[in-house]
């Protein structure tokens, strides 16, 4: 997951748990809900910075022609 994706969806978990305010349709919390998805994007932004960190771009690279 790349720090794009992980920041939207920081904020679509931000949007779903403070600014919606119906809390639960159909059985689905929505503040639960919004959580989660800010969880999930915390972590993939972790993850996503954890592969940048280590990410070596000094590959050598051999063409064979």
């Amino acid at each position: 997951m790349y720090v794009g994706a992980s920041l939207v969806l920081i904020a679509v978990g931000a949007i779903i748990r403070f600014a919606v305010s119906d809390s639960l349709i159909d059985g689905v919390s929505l503040d639960t809900a919004g959580w989660i998805v800010m969880a999930i994007g915390f972590l993939g932004l972790i993850v996503s910075l954890i592969q940048m960190l280590f990410w070596r771009g000094d590959r050598v690279h051999v063409d064979r022609y």
